[in-house]
Order: C-alpha cells, then sequence, then structure tokens
C-alpha cells in the first residue's frame, strides 16, 4: 500500500533540478501529449455522436418506430391491428400504409420512386413529416385527386414544381388487345419536402392511402401498420411485447433492425477511430516510459541511498510509479478539461474558424446541416478517462521495476 513516503519522495523527484532541465522537458511533453489524446478522442466522439444523433432524428422523421405486417403483401385486418398497437402503453398513435414501387415520368426524364400511401391526419402523428415540407403539407393530399408529394432531390431530378403533373408507372399490368400493358396513372405534383437524407430525398414520394390502394387494387387491404412510441429506444423490448402477446402472428420490425446496417457501421467506424485515436495516448505514454527510465538512471544514487537507509524495492518501485502516475493524472485531467469544454462549443468554434478563414465546413447546400453537430455523452468521457489514466499507469511498470533492481553497490561503486 502507499505510505506517505514513497509518495513524497515521489512528487519531489517530479520537481527538476538544474542538470535535469531536459527531464522535466520531456515530463511536460508527455503531459501535453495525453492532454491532446484525451482532448481529441473526446470531441471527436462527441462529433460523431452527433452526426449519428442528426441522422438518426432525420432516418426516423420518415420511418417509424415501429411496424406490423403479415407476411404476404396485404394486411387486410389493420384497424385491428391498429387497435392493439394502441392497447400497449408505451405506443402513441398508429398510421396504416401502403408501400410500392414504381417509376416517375416527367417529359423525357424517368426516375425510380419508393410510393407510400398514406392517412394524412394519422402520419402527422407517427412521423415527423409535416415539419420537412419545404412547399405544401400533407393535408393537401386529398383522396381521389391523386396528389403527390415528392421529396426534394426526386423533384429536381425531375424538374418539377408543385402543380406540375408526373406520370407513374407501376409494375401491375393490364391486359388489352395490344397485349399486355404496365400501369400509368397522371398525378399533379402537390407539395415537397426536404429531409435532409438521401435516401428519402431522392426516392420517396407520398400519395393519399385510398389513391394507392386504388391504384395498386388492394380494396381496403394496406401494406402495413406503422407505429409511434413514447420513447424510440423501448422499440425492441416493446417489439418483443407484442411478439409474445396478440401480436404473434404478425411480422413486427422496429427502427434498430430496418436500420440495422447503417447504425452497424457507424458503430464499427467509432471504434475505428477510437483506437486509432488511442495510438495518441499511446505515444504519450511511451514518453512517459523514456522520462521514467532517465529519472532512473539519474537517480540511481539516490535509489542506492534510499536502499541503505532501509527502503524496501517495494517502496522503491511505488516511488517511481508516483511520479508517473502523476503524469498521466495531469495529462487527463487537462485532457477531460479541454475535451468537455470543446465538444460543448465545437459548434462556435468552428464557426469562428469559418468567419475567420472565410470557408464552410459543411456547406448546407450539400450537407443540410450548417453547424458541425456533438453531442457529448459522459459515459464516453468516463471511459476515455479510465482507458487514459489506466494506459499512463501502464506505463510507469518498467521503469519502476528497473528503479526497484538497483543494486546499492553497483550504483555507488564510481561515486
Amino acid at each position: 500500500m502507499f505510505r506517505p513516503f514513497e509518495i513524497f519522495v515521489g512528487l519531489r523527484y517530479t520537481r527538476a533540478k538544474r542538470r535535469t532541465h531536459f527531464i522535466s522537458f520531456i515530463t511536460g511533453f508527455s503531459v501535453v501529449g495525453i492532454a491532446l489524446g484525451v482532448t481529441a478522442l473526446i470531441t471527436v466522439m462527441s462529433v460523431m455522436n452527433g452526426f449519428e444523433k442528426e441522422v438518426r432524428e432525420r432516418i426516423l422523421d420518415m420511418v417509424s418506430h415501429l411496424t406490423v405486417s403479415q407476411f404476404g403483401e396485404r394486411l387486410e385486418d389493420w384497424r385491428t391491428v391498429a387497435e392493439k398497437l394502441e392497447a400497449h402503453p408505451e405506443v402513441v398513435a398508429t398510421a396504416p400504409y401502403v408501400r410500392a414501387e414504381g417509376m416517375l415520368v416527367h417529359r423525357e426524364r424517368v426516375n425510380g420512386v419508393l410510393l407510400r400511401g398514406i392517412l394524412p391526419e394519422r402520419e402527422e402523428k407517427t412521423a415527423d413529416i409535416g415539419k420537412h415540407m419545404v412547399d405544401g403539407k400533407l393535408a393537401d393530399l386529398r383522396p381521389g385527386e391523386f396528389g403527390i408529394i415528392l421529396g426534394q432531390g426526386l423533384a429536381d431530378r425531375l424538374q418539377v414544381v408543385p402543380g406540375d403533373r408526373v406520370t407513374l408507372v407501376t409494375p401491375s399490368a393490364d391486359i388489352t388487345l395490344a397485349g399486355v400493358m404496365p400501369r400509368f396513372k397522371r398525378f399533379r405534383v402537390v407539395g415537397i419536402f426536404r429531409a435532409g437524407h438521401s435516401l428519402y430525398d431522392s426516392l420517396l414520394a407520398l400519395v393519399h392511402l385510398r389513391d394507392a390502394q386504388r391504384l395498386f387494387r388492394m380494396g381496403d387491404a394496406v401494406s402495413g401498420v406503422r407505429a409511434r412510441l413514447t420513447n424510440l429506444f423501448l422499440a425492441q423490448r416493446v417489439r418483443r411485447d407484442l411478439q409474445q402477446g396478440e401480436l404473434a402472428d404478425y411480422w413486427i420490425r422496429d427502427w434498430s433492425l430496418v436500420q440495422r446496417h447503417w447504425f452497424d457501421a457507424v458503430k464499427i467506424e467509432k471504434r475505428i477511430i477510437f483506437l486509432l485515436l488511442t495510438l495518441i495516448i499511446a505515444v504519450a505514454a511511451f514518453n512517459v516510459v523514456s522520462t521514467l527510465v532517465m529519472v532512473v538512471r539519474d537517480k540511481e544514487a539516490d535509489i542506492a541511498i534510499l536502499r541503505t537507509l532501509g527502503a524496501t524495492p517495494a517502496s522503491i518501485m511505488l516511488t517511481f510509479m508516483v511520479q508517473g502516475t502523476l503524469i498521466g493524472v495531469v495529462g487527463t485531467a487537462l485532457g477531460v478539461a479541454g475535451g468537455v469544454s470543446l465538444a460543448l462549443n465545437v459548434g462556435d468554434v468552428v464557426a469562428f474558424v469559418e468567419d475567420l478563414f472565410g470557408f464552410a465546413v459543411l456547406d448546407p447546400q450539400i450537407y443540410y446541416i450548417s453547424r458541425l453537430p456533438s453531442d457529448l455523452h459522459w459515459d464516453d468521457v468516463w471511459f476515455i478517462g479510465t482507458v487514459s489514466l489506466l494506459v499512463g499507469v501502464a506505463a510507469t511498470l518498467y521503469p519502476a521495476w528497473r528503479a526497484a533492481r538497483t543494486q546499492p553497490a553497483e550504483a555507488l561503486r564510481y561515486e
């Protein structure tokens, strides 16, 4: 165990004498290296969390927390399913939908489209598409009028504006005297949305549920029912509850399953970046090792005298571990303070740099984000700080072990 002797001597060794200024310089360099590594890790992880949060919110604005469908393509009793969903205490609202694919044609321009039939009055309760409307509103979709709302990217590719008419070509076929012909239907563009996610902005089109049912000859059936939860992070638990209850015969998916590949990719990317940036701390730890090795060589006579006065090898080892651990503690503390401060104010810092040098880090016309997002997670801060401290302590083991093996007679031979 630590005693005042080891702490006192270890702290004294951290103060430089006139002939050890170079060692003190290396010590300071090690402290700065650890601090920079911790600051970089906390800041980068917070920025990645911010981007993940932004994209997740943009995705969940367009998709539901939970979807229920049958293993075929039609859900006949969607009202019963909606009632059973709404009976769960975590379900806030439900909405039916029709999902189909096709092609939109405007003059000589053609683009594939993912068509979604919705009930506007119920859709607004289960998703936040309405807040992304840049022209028109969901209520402009009325049954029988065959209106359509397009994503911004899709509208730009087709070069259409509200009021223009587009032709939807569906995979369904009509048998005529001329043979089998694909089905065509003219729609009038009544609105445009911009979700900030290329997958939806460039592919998704919304129509009224009744029009979609009529177009695809579904009668009163739908493709499934979407549900919004009180807390999106409870989706997996709610899904398991429903699968074990009255909806056991239905196919239930939550948002984490639908977007699983994207979230898995983000997790892998965060782990790789964490490992790469940890190398900064590792380099600083090597500096700690070299510093303590030089201190041990410089203090061999002092170590020998301490040994002759009764200090045990364990006491000598703990003495130098105190010195190395202090470097790790100071560097980690400075890094945590700097990382937290920078993570909480990274948007203002980037804005200042942009104004200073006259360029935009994130062009809003490309990324739909004008400021660098940051989402500080305190569990990340604690984890990074703990790793930094452990690396700092581990870096002291070898030099302290060498100090403990110093033989007094050999060290004092030439003194």
